[in-house]
Parts: C-alpha cells; sequence; structure tokens
C-alpha cells in the first residue's frame, strides 16, 4: 500500500472519533486534508458538527466542501483537532510544521480537549529529529536568532548540521498566515526533546518551535491491513 493509501485510511480512521455536536480542529498537510474530505462526505450525509482551522489552506478547503468554519475565538474550547504529523516517536511526542502552520496548529491543539494525530506509518520513529525541526521566527535580527538556536541544539546533545531559512522556489522567505518565517533545523537525532523545546521557546525572536510534547492524545497509524491507535 502506497503512503497516500495509507494517510487516506488513517484519515477515514478519526472520523470514529467525531460526533455530533462536536467543535472540531481541522489540521493542516496532507493527510489532514484526507480527514477534511472524509468529514465533508459525513456533513453532506447530515452529521452537524462545527470546525475552526489550523491554516487560511484548510480552511478554503472545507469551505470549498462545504464545511462552515468559523474563528477559534468564537469558541470556548474545543473537542477534538484532527491534525497529521511529520515525525511520531513512542512517547506520542511530535515534530510538526513542515507544512509552515506550526504556530496555529499548536494554539489549535492546545484549546482541544484532545488531539487526534493521524499518520502513515513512515511517520513513526524511535527518536525524533530525522524530519527537520521547523522553527516559526520573527524576521527582525534573523541571524542572531539562527545562532541562538543551533547553540541550542548543540547544548542538548544534536550534531545536526545547523539551521536554514526556509525559501520558496523564487528565492523569497517562506511566511506564514501569520507573516512570520521558518527556520529549518537539521538537528538529527533529539536526545532531549523536553529540554529542547524549553531552550528554543526561551529565545527571543523565536515564536514557536516543531515540537509538540503532551499535546497528542491519540496517534492513528495507518498501514497496510489496518489503522493502528497508539494512546498517551
Amino acid at each position: 500500500m502506497s503512503a497516500e493509501a495509507q494517510k487516506k485510511r488513517a484519515g477515514e480512521k478519526a472520523l470514529d472519533f467525531i460526533s455530533g455536536g462536536m467543535a472540531v480542529g481541522l489540521g493542516t498537510g496532507s493527510t489532514a486534508e484526507y480527514f477534511v474530505r472524509a468529514l465533508a462526505a459525513r456533513v453532506r450525509e447530515g452529521l452537524k458538527v462545527e470546525t475552526t482551522a489550523t491554516s487560511l489552506r484548510t480552511a478554503a478547503l472545507a469551505e470549498e466542501l462545504g464545511i462552515v468554519v468559523k474563528d477559534l475565538d468564537a469558541f470556548s474550547r474545543l473537542d477534538i483537532t484532527v491534525d497529521g504529523a511529520d515525525e511520531v516517536d513512542p512517547a506520542l511526542r511530535l515534530i510538526k510544521g513542515g507544512g509552515g502552520a506550526l504556530l496555529r496548529e499548536k494554539i489549535v491543539a492546545a484549546a482541544s480537549d484532545a488531539m487526534i494525530v493521524i499518520v502513515d506509518e513512515a511517520k513513526m520513529v524511535e527518536t525524533l529529529g530525522r524530519f527537520d525541526l521547523p522553527v516559526e521566527v520573527v524576521p527582525f535580527g534573523l541571524a542572531h536568532t539562527l545562532r541562538k538556536i543551533e547553540e541550542a541544539a548543540r547544548r542538548v546533545g544534536c550534531a545536526g548540521s545547523g539551521a536554514q531559512l526556509r525559501k520558496l522556489h523564487s528565492g523569497e522567505p517562506f511566511q506564514t498566515d501569520g507573516g512570520h518565517f521558518i527556520v529549518d533545523c537539521a538537528c538529527g537525532a533529539i536526545p532531549k526533546p523536553e529540554d529542547l523545546a524549553q531552550s528554543l521557546s526561551a529565545i527571543p525572536g523565536v515564536v514557536d518551535h516543531g515540537l509538540f510534547i503532551g499535546l497528542a492524545s491519540k496517534v492513528i497509524v495507518g498501514r497496510d491491513g489496518s489503522a493502528d491507535i497508539l494512546s498517551e
């Protein structure tokens, strides 16, 4: 089974956790898109849910498919958020942000009673860090912030090749929906994700980072013949 088929299986399995009347956060990325499309089909069949989105791209897709999307501040809380991840370790710690929406994804996840993460099996790793860690930064003082990010990674034992500004094919910096830049940090293996998360959060100029720790309630892993569910 291809990775896309595994993503689709995981996205559709997440519907098992959705019931009428829920307030649902819609994630960003290729796997989350499969969930949004599956949810839209249920909405057309009569399922009543309220939603908010983690990115402008997801909001546009959901509305195109007939799902009403509201601003997060329209809700006092969300019942559940369904989102993808770039890596998941056995402790359900995540790297996210490959699509550039990590800040809004983290805000929505933190506003939710539960976060369901949907991935294909290639995203499961023993140790985080094979995927470059995205870090969202303000444009001002970028070179100084880059050096601080690299220093923080080295202090916690990461032996990677450093951090680079994410750019578009045009050569212009990639900008998030909030107008920030993304720095991709080639950490290599991250031996202490909690320590790195704390160090990055303390750097002036860092808005947030792609380490999601203590947020995932369940992970649905799409595999060739099943969709396995891992719990915290």
